[in-house]
């Protein structure tokens, strides 16, 4: 998984390289002082979200509208190449 942003709660946003289908795995993950971590994992391009811990339904839809613009700079970003 390589780095791709960081929000200003210290959400992570990772990514895999493209998969032999040409899917690319995106991976959030929010530490929570509770819970340890609240994550999802983002299958793209499809938008297939799965494994959802921890977030609530407005913190998927913020998720879902901040991932939708990014997917093709998330796709074809190379490793080393990542420019937030």
């Amino acid at each position: 998984m390589y780095p791709f942003m960081t929000l200003n709660d210290d959400t992570e946003i990772t990514h895999s390289e493209m998969k032999n289908d040409g899917t690319v795995k995106v991976y959030i993950e929010t530490p929570d002082e509770k819970d340890g971590f609240h994550n999802v994992v983002c299958w793209l391009p499809d938008f297939k979200w799965e494994k959802i811990n921890g977030y609530s339904d407005d913190e998927m839809r913020y998720f879902k509208k901040l991932i939708q613009p990014l997917c093709h700079k998330i796709i074809t970003t190379k490793r080393g190449e990542n420019k937030n």
